[in-house]
């Protein structure tokens, strides 16, 4: 069995033929079949298949809800507004509203653990000739004796979490009597138009003992503690995160049969401004035997992905892998480890020891997934309870979850396949301690309650960036030019400010506020716009090298051009996207000044240029292949990050070697979102081509139709310019040269591509690592853009190639002890 670094499109395809040849093991061992399966469209009326659920109206039916004591009974609402296009509108488009309790009373087919899942859409919503605006929707539920959740505000909860939508799952083991009944309870303060609200109620059986301790099992143990704690019958849990750790997000229908969905790992990467990655194994041969857990524990996907250091020592010695979390104080906490031995390298017991920590106390300080599952290819989970901390300053902590090689390890390496965590109930059967925000947007809290740091903590956290930034666009952006704007077109401006974020912690996030420069701190920074400042032009207008805060700090000061009819494009934009973007690879924005007619932006200055200025044309010394290689993976991790770690997916749409920066370590960093495309944010209608010629995707260019595969394209372009050392376009060569793209092609085809390579790197490239490289940009700028690999799996063929690299590189290195540079054969 061989490790691939190869592209989850591949692993994907071969996991599907083996899916289909093995369809009846599938259907029959790796799923597991619940019992009970109750999808209930709150609101709602007759049936609904979607994502292969079918969904039952809860109007004149036998989960009507029972309101016995009520006057004023619930009503079904239907919503005034719809997710976004990234979430499917149903079970979003009605809801359960009533200004009194409510219960549903379900009769189940067997007693045993559920998995409930609660689904909620904050917004207005209409109902007996009534608006209901989503400030008002804080409510209480109970599911028989357990409190799942205590003045509870969705909408506040949905905006820390920047999502539409909010679904809150829940293991709930219920009696012999087979009955249970959820209810719906407006919290009551001092006012009393608050309503209790549901979108959707989902029930699905579960294995008995997939989270819950079997009867004879000796318990899981405590961190910090010499002690084992049960999960007995009595234990309600809520999923806190359910983790595909170094692949891509699964839905609820790629599970095992629980309709379980399973998140990527990158938002959780540790630590978050500078995130370290590691490198993602795959292994696409051999069968799983679960001689230790069973098939349904996680899809077979989990554990044939899995995230490590890698191979390369400087970054074992540097780098721990490390997620963090942010717990509630006060509960206990279910940590689950999923583990599998996929790399063939590791055969017997001591090749691969960890160090296992959590809050930098070490839990186990060397676990051999051999030793412990009997063998590569197991499955095995190892669990943990995390006893959160008593209340302190605030009501949430972090836990940072690390692994690390032990020193006795015959390979300086770990790896993690996925992670899963729950909070436990405690002994009042409490899940949430219903702290909810006291702001001027909800109702005032009752007298007993007004003490709530955590209140105080997710308002703040919330609502003081938004204001200060409004405050801020007003009185120097809005006020002296508003009567010279389409008032619809700044409101929307200034709304997508407050509605976007980053998927990465939002209270992180919160804390990076953009910084207004007056026109004088600029024209200071510059020597008044001195053109001996300027280190780059473009059609946007020009970027100065400026010095700020008496001396102390050198910036990049971008002046647009008034005249530039895209500039003022590019300046919006640019702040809501870079204000609320932090990634070790991107350009950090630190500020910007609007007054009169000057639209400016001021951001991190990159000591090193642009990838361009190093490639050709401007006297440079010539990068060294390895450095070219590194700057290529870099740039890929930003683009990635733009393409899945943001609520929305981000389309650079202009990824160029001039938009790819280099700081004083040489880190790559991607610039210039002008003319970026948002889902939420962008205008449907606009079918306007923008790009730079020789890195525009053809295929958008004739269709009109923008997906992150034309960054894709763009990014092969600027891989064959970093294997070449020339422009994507020459006119000043032979016809069939002008083109980069079409060129390399052409070589491709008549097996000539070392034809292209830039004379800088002859000699310098292993002929496997080449191979590889030309590779990935050939898949980069196919045709059709089905046909192209998406970033995550341009990232990982690219590190393979840097592997590549770097075992040839030892091996010429091993073989020449006199030191004498020694020169690879031209590549074929």
């Amino acid at each position: 069995m061989d490790i691939l670094s190869v592209s989850n499109f591949t692993f994907l395809l071969y996991f599907g033929i083996f899916l289909i040849h093995q369809r009846q093991l599938v259907v029959s061992e790796y799923l597991y079949t619940p019992t009970d399966r109750i999808f209930l469209s709150c609101g709602s009326s007759g049936d609904t298949t979607d994502d292969d659920r079918q969904w039952i109206g809860d109007m004149n039916s036998k989960y009507s809800p029972l309101e016995p004591h009520s006057v004023n009974k619930s009503i079904a609402a239907t919503a005034l507004d719809q997710p976004t296009a990234s979430t499917s509108i149903f079970p979003y488009k009605n809801a359960r509203i009533s200004q009194s309790q409510f219960t549903y009373n379900f009769h189940l087919s067997t007693a045993g653990p559920k998995i409930v899942r609660l689904y909620f859409f904050p917004t207005t919503y209409r109902g007996s000739n009534k608006n209901f605006t989503a400030t008002k929707g804080i409510l209480d539920v109970t599911a028989g004796p357990y409190t799942l959740l205590r003045n509870f505000s969705a909408l506040l909860y949905a905006e820390d979490w920047a999502t539409d939508t909010f679904t809150n799952e829940y293991n709930i083991f219920v009696k012999g009597n087979q009955q249970l009944n959820i209810t719906f309870s407006p919290f009551l303060g001092d006012t009393n138009d608050t309503y209790a609200y549901i979108n959707a109620i989902e029930i699905v059986s579960m294995p008995t003992y997939l989270y819950y301790t079997p009867p004879n099992g000796s318990g899981v143990a405590v961190v910090g503690e010499n002690e084992h704690f049960y999960i007995q019958n009595d234990t309600a849990l809520e999923m806190h995160c359910r983790v595909n750790i170094g692949g891509k997000a699964l839905s609820p229908t790629e599970d095992t049969g629980m309709y379980r969905a399973w998140e990527s790992d990158v938002i959780y990467v540790y630590p978050v401004d500078t995130p370290f990655y590691g490198r993602t194994l795959l292994q696409l041969n051999g069968s799983l035997h679960y001689s230790k857990v069973q098939p349904y524990t996680t899809p077979e996907t989990v554990y044939r992905v899995a995230r490590s250091i890698g191979q390369n020592k400087l970054d074992n010695l540097k780098h721990n892998l490390t997620w963090q979390l942010i717990l509630d104080r006060g509960f206990k906490y279910l940590v689950r480890l999923h583990f599998c031995e996929i790399d063939s390298r590791v055969t017997k017991p001591g090749d691969r020891l960890m160090i296992i920590s959590m809050n930098n106390e070490k839990v186990d300080g060397g676990f051999d997934i051999l030793q412990s599952s009997g063998g590569q290819m197991t499955p095995i989970y190892k669990d943990y309870i995390v006893l959160g901390a008593e209340k302190a300053n605030t009501d949430t902590y972090e836990l940072l979850i690390s692994l690390k090689p032990n020193e006795s390890s015959v390979y300086d390496d770990v790896i993690l396949n996925g992670l899963e965590v729950f909070k436990l109930s405690n002994s009042s059967y409490v899940l949430d301690a219903g702290e909810n925000p006291e702001s001027a947007q909800l109702p005032p809290l009752s007298s007993e309650n007004k003490s709530n740091k955590k209140a105080l903590f997710i308002v703040i956290g919330i609502c003081a960036p938004c204001l200060l930034i409004a405050i801020s666009l007003y009185y120097c952006w809005i006020v002296p030019r508003g009567r010279h704007r389409n008032g619809k077109h700044w409101d929307s401006f200034r709304e997508s400010l407050f509605c976007w974020r980053s998927r990465s912690e939002a209270s992180t996030l919160t804390k990076e506020l953009c910084r207004y420069f007056s026109l004088s701190e600029v024209r200071d920074a510059t020597n008044n716009f001195d053109d001996e400042m300027v280190i780059r032009k473009g059609g946007f207008g020009k970027v100065f090298k400026g010095v700020t805060d008496g001396g102390e700090k050198i910036v990049a000061i971008k002046r647009l051009s008034p005249e530039s009819g895209e500039g003022h494009h590019q300046y919006e934009t640019e702040i809501k996207v870079l204000s609320h973007l932090r990634h070790v690879h991107l350009v950090s924005l630190i500020g910007y000044c609007y007054q009169g007619r000057e639209m400016i932006l001021v951001y991190e200055y990159m000591t090193n240029g642009t990838l361009q200025e190093h490639l050709y044309g401007a006297g440079n010394d010539p990068l060294p292949w390895r450095q070219r290689l590194e700057i290529c993976i870099g740039t890929a991790h930003g683009l990635n990050y733009l393409h899945t770690g943001a609520e929305q997916t981000v389309i650079h749409q202009d990824v160029k070697t001039t938009n790819i920066l280099l700081d004083e370590n040489w880190i790559a960093r991607v610039s210039d979102f002008g003319l970026f495309r948002l889902g939420l944010c962008s205008n449907p209608n606009n079918t306007k081509v923008v790009g730079t010629l020789g890195y525009l995707d053809l295929e958008y260019a004739k269709r009109g139709q923008l997906t992150e595969k034309s960054d894709v394209y763009s990014f092969g372009v600027v891989l064959m310019e970093v294997l070449s050392g020339r422009k994507p376009v020459n006119n000043n060569l032979d016809e069939e040269q002008r083109s980069l793209v079409l060129w390399a092609k052409k070589c491709i085809e008549n097996g000539t591509i070392h034809e292209i390579v830039d004379p800088a790197l002859r000699g310098k490239i292993a002929q496997e690592c080449f191979d590889k490289f030309v590779e990935i940009a050939e898949k980069c700028v196919r045709d059709r853009g089905v046909d192209r690999p998406n970033m995550q799996e341009v990232i990982e063929m690219l590190e393979f190639a840097l592997r590549l690299q770097e075992t040839a590189d030892a091996e010429k290195k091993a073989t020449n002890p006199s030191g004498e540079e020694l020169l690879y054969r031209p590549p074929r």
